[in-house]
């Protein structure tokens, strides 16, 4: 057969869906195998899809701005070039259509005549994507329709899925704690803590000489997750100062024969990740997340690294099984996941599954931070800038005082899980491993 049917990818293990953003190509074009054909955005990333055949675009099915499902074909493509043969459907591929059609006319039969009985023949608006920069499935949006939930309402949902994507279980339990406040004298699980509902932003306005500049979408998903996570955790920050004079004095003296050796250029953040994973291992708690009042320790210890991207916007890689790799492993894998960052060359699977996150405020000469949780995580650390400095230390023949490189590392835990007593010993075990370090350790 000549026609190739183009499907969407799946671009993530937990990845259902996509947003195509960009067409390249139009109907009627020739284009090359390997040619761009759209671009698809998930959560975080931007990905472009390359032809895997040669011909003629055909059909194209699917719009700009639609969410479509893995799995679904977005476009047909003549191999044989043949363009006006092609522009009628072949029987199996209308078949295919016209059965889905068919299926979907079912669907919404059973879908949509309750939401009619219930607006009086009026079909309630459902809350759509263009709405929100959250993404939700057809099957949430459909229920959402049903049970007459707005648009506000549906971004209040506390999402248990990848990037806090709200799922099907977590709209059910919605509205069953919503069903359960009308007979009961108890407020509803998702309304018991108030802070949770978001608050009407103040009115701003533009002042003459005021230049107004729109978010683009990763940054509005930024803003998003940011205030999600203020609302749904409530944030603590520890802080420690660690002197780190034995690591300096390692890579100083080792960078250039670490590179010679493993071709990569080793900066201090694989230590920093050495470090916490370690300290995670021993401190389970704080690899974990929190489903409603369970709390879900996490296997493996998957580390995400706040990575600034061209456009000014931060991504989070994620270096998975970190306590498995030694720190050439650690080094060549952030390295890589870095360039890929920066280049926009990140697979959904490489943001996706951290359990705990860093963030480098040293790489911007500041000294200390308080970052905000990456949920669904419970604990971000934050490193900040290593710095000389006067400092008393004990010396055979009394104190003294020398100059050391210090660095201050700051924790921000979800105090619902980790207290005070175990994020305090959890950041002093971070700062303990560096400064430990082995200065007479080999490479």
């Amino acid at each position: 057969m000549s026609k190739f049917e183009i499907v969407m990818p799946k671009l993530g293990e937990s990845i259902q869906e996509g947003t195509i953003t960009k067409w390249f190509v139009k109907e009627g074009d020739t284009i090359e195998e390997d040619d761009m054909l759209f671009e698809v955005a998930t959560d975080k990333v931007d990905s472009e899809i390359p032809s895997p055949v040669e011909g003629v675009v055909t059909k194209i099915l699917q719009k700009e701005d639609s969410l479509v499902p893995v799995g679904e074909v977005v476009a047909i493509i003549d191999m044989e070039g043949e363009e006006d043969e092609a522009s009628e459907p072949e029987p199996e591929t209308q078949e295919k259509e016209e059965t889905a059609q068919s299926d979907e006319s079912s669907e919404d039969s059973k879908t949509e005549k309750p939401a009619e009985e219930k607006s009086g023949g009026k079909e309630k608006e459902s809350p759509s994507r263009e709405m929100s920069s959250r993404f939700y499935s057809p099957l949430v949006r459909t229920i959402a329709k049903e049970e007459n939930i707005s648009a506000e309402e549906l971004e209040s949902i506390e999402g248990s899925g990848a990037n806090g994507r709200v799922q099907k279980k977590d709209i059910l339990e919605y509205i069953e704690n919503r069903k359960k406040s009308k007979t009961t004298t108890e407020q509803p699980a998702a309304k018991s803590a108030p802070a949770q509902e978001r608050k009407a932003a103040p009115p701003v306005t533009a002042g003459e000489g005021d230049e107004v500049v729109e978010m683009d979408r990763v940054r509005k998903l930024i803003a998003d997750h940011m205030v999600m996570s203020k609302q749904v955790s409530p944030h603590v920050t520890s802080v420690v100062e660690a002197d780190v004079t034995d690591l300096v004095f390692w890579r100083e003296k080792n960078k250039e024969a670490f590179q010679k050796k493993y071709g990569e250029k080793i900066t201090f953040m694989p230590f920093f990740i050495e470090a916490t994973a370690a300290a995670l291992a021993e401190f389970p708690m704080v690899n974990s997340s929190v489903d409603g009042d369970k709390i879900i320790l996490r296997k493996n210890i998957n580390i995400g690294i706040a990575v600034a991207r061209p456009d000014g916007n931060l991504i989070v890689p994620v270096v998975k099984n970190a306590e498995q790799k030694n720190l050439v492993g650690l080094s060549k894998e952030l390295n890589r996941l870095a360039n890929a960052a920066r280049n926009n060359k990140l697979s959904a699977d490489e943001i996706q599954g951290g359990t705990f996150t860093i963030t480098n405020f040293g790489s911007f000469r500041n000294i200390i931070g308080t970052p905000i949780i990456n949920q669904p995580q419970v604990g971000i650390l934050a490193t900040g800038s290593i710095e000389k400095k006067p400092a008393v230390i004990e010396t055979p023949t009394g104190d003294a005082i020398a100059i050391r490189h210090k660095m201050f590392l700051s924790l921000s835990y979800d105090h619902r899980v980790v207290d005070g007593a175990l994020g305090g010993a959890f950041l002093r075990k971070i700062a303990d491993i560096l400064e430990d370090f082995d200065i007479n350790r080999s490479i």
